[in-house]
């Protein structure tokens, strides 16, 4: 996986800064997409100044890098792909299902989608920056969840990766396309679905 922009150097930065700055970067791309988003406009939400935002991110892309990677971590944060003392499989992975579900159906992750989709230069410039931010920071973390369960013998997996991403490419479903087509979510609800996403995932992988 490609190893995170860094931000940029400089004074010591401020973490309430820093927030503001990402909170109004996530605005700004979904508002205006990334082209429409301009360091100044960011810079003026937050209410920093321009060298301010630099300060803590040297680009644009290091920007909006970091704004997916925090709005994915909120939803999904490391600790979730930690397994509960006593907690069964089914229990782990329905809590990851619905977590990772809930931010997929979420208003920010459809406009960011539609966003990519506008315009096939973003996909170029931008997929792999929201890739590294994203879903590889998701695939890893069940990657691990994964790994322990077989280390434990819970789990049969012999390609651990391709298993993770499996099971969240079953989780999407159609919702994702549904919802960027301005369908809604899917017929059947998000518990029943990641339920049976689960039953089939242990039935396949279950020791």
């Amino acid at each position: 996986m490609t190893k995170a922009p860094s931000s940029g150097p400089g004074r010591p930065k401020s973490p309430q800064k820093r927030e503001a700055i990402l909170k109004a970067a996530q605005q700004m791309f979904l508002e205006r997409g990334f082209d429409g988003t301009s360091m100044d406009r960011i810079a003026t939400l937050a209410g920093v100044s321009k060298p301010t935002v630099y300060n803590h991110f040297v680009d644009k892309e290091r920007l909006f890098h970091a704004a997916v990677e925090q709005r994915c971590r909120e939803q999904l944060p490391d600790d979730l792909f930690a397994p509960l003392p006593g907690a069964s499989l089914e229990h782990d992975l329905r809590e990851i299902g619905l977590r990772f579900q809930a931010l997929m159906e979420s208003p920010d992750a459809i406009a960011l989608h539609r966003m990519m989709l506008a315009d096939p230069r973003n996909a170029e410039r931008l997929g792999p920056i929201f890739w590294n931010a994203g879903p590889a920071h998701v695939i890893a973390g069940v990657e691990a969840y994964l790994r322990a369960a077989v280390a434990r013998g819970e789990l049969d997996i012999g390609d651990v990766h391709e298993a993770a991403a499996q099971f969240l490419t079953l989780l999407k479903g159609d919702s994702v396309a549904r919802m960027t087509c301005g369908k809604g979510f899917s017929q059947r609800s998000g518990a029943a679905q990641v339920d049976s996403v689960v039953r089939m995932f242990l039935r396949a992988y279950r020791k």
